[in-house]
C-alpha cells in the first residue's frame, strides 16, 4: 500500500485576452454625435446666409434677440413714470413716446420733454429746448462760450417757451449806465443766441427790464428805457442773422417784474429773450 501525499492540488488557470477591438466603453459615440450635430448647424446657417434676403435675416436675428419688440406708441399715462416704456424694437432702455404725448394732460403740458422734430421746429407744448439751453450755458463739448459770458446768462421753462435771461452783474454792465448804448458783453451775448437760435424755429420775443429809479423824478425813465434796450437787443439779433419774421414780440416791462428783492438792484437790469412755443 503506497504512501498518500497531504500536498492540495496544482490549478492553472488560463486568462485569454482579446484584441484592441473594444468599444472603450462607448464614449466616442456621444463625441461624434456633438460633432454631426455641430456640423449640420453649421451648414444649415450657411444655407440661410445664402438662400435669404437681407430683410429675412433681420427677422431671424430678432427672433433670437433677448429684447422684446414692442409698439414704439406705448399706452402710457400720467403716473410715476410719466409714459416711459422699458423695451422697445431699437433699445433696451427708452424715454418712450408714450400715447400721453398725443393727449398731453394739464401737468405735464408745461414741461417740455420730448424732443423737437428732425426739422428743428417743436411739437406744441411737448418741444424740448435741452439742445438749445445747453449750447447758451457752454455744455456742449465743442463750446467756446467763456465763463465770463456764462455769468450773464440763466434759462428756464415756461408755460410760454424757453427763456433766456441776460442780466447786468455789478461789474459788468450790459448797456452803458442809463441808456441803450449795448456794451462789447451784450453784443457777445446777442450773437451768442442769435447763433444758437439757429438749432431750433420757434419764434422769438425780447422783453425789456430795469431796476427801479433811486429817486423819484418828475418823470420816470424806466418805461421808455426798458422798451428802448429791448428794440436795441431785436435789432443786433437781426443783425447776427434771426430771420425777421421770427422776432414776434418786444415789449418794455419797466421795473414791474423785480427778480431781485431790493427794487435799485442792478440784478434786475436784463433782457428776456424767449423762443415762444409752436402752438
Amino acid at each position: 500500500m503506497g504512501a498518500q501525499s497531504n500536498a492540495a492540488p496544482i490549478i492553472i488557470k488560463k486568462k485569454r485576452v482579446s484584441g484592441g477591438d473594444g468599444h472603450h466603453g462607448g464614449a466616442w459615440k456621444v463625441a461624434y454625435a456633438d460633432f454631426v450635430t455641430a456640423m449640420m448647424a453649421f451648414f444649415m446657417l450657411m444655407w440661410l446666409l445664402n438662400a435669404t434676403t437681407e430683410k429675412q435675416r433681420k427677422g431671424l436675428a430678432d427672433y433670437f434677440s433677448p429684447t422684446i419688440p414692442v409698439n414704439p406708441v406705448s399706452g402710457g399715462g400720467d403716473g410715476a413714470f410719466g409714459g416711459n416704456n422699458m423695451f422697445s424694437e431699437k433699445t433696451m432702455v427708452m424715454d418712450g413716446s408714450g400715447a400721453s404725448n398725443r393727449n398731453p394732460t394739464e401737468a405735464k403740458q408745461a414741461r417740455g420733454s420730448t424732443g423737437v422734430d428732425a426739422k428743428g421746429g417743436g411739437k406744441g407744448a411737448f418741444e424740448d429746448f435741452s439742445s438749445l439751453e445747453a449750447q447758451l450755458l457752454g455744455r456742449t463739448g465743442e463750446s467756446l462760450v467763456s465763463d465770463k459770458v456764462l455769468k450773464h446768462i440763466v434759462t428756464r421753462v415756461t408755460d410760454e417757451g424757453l427763456v433766456v435771461e441776460l442780466f447786468d452783474t455789478d461789474d459788468q454792465p450790459l448797456f452803458e449806465s442809463g441808456t441803450d448804448d449795448p456794451t462789447d458783453m451784450m453784443r457777445a451775448l446777442a450773437l451768442l443766441v442769435a447763433r444758437s437760435s439757429d438749432l431750433v424755429t420757434n419764434a422769438v420775443a425780447v422783453d425789456g427790464h430795469v431796476r427801479s429809479s433811486p429817486i423819484v423824478l418828475a418823470r420816470n425813465p424806466v418805461w421808455d428805457l426798458s422798451t428802448s434796450r429791448a428794440q436795441v437787443v431785436r435789432q443786433l439779433l437781426q443783425d447776427k442773422g434771426v430771420d425777421t419774421e421770427r422776432l414776434n414780440r418786444v415789449t418794455g416791462h419797466a421795473d414791474r417784474e423785480l427778480v431781485a428783492e431790493n427794487p435799485m438792484a442792478t440784478r434786475n437790469n436784463r433782457i428776456e429773450i424767449i423762443f415762444l412755443r409752436n402752438i
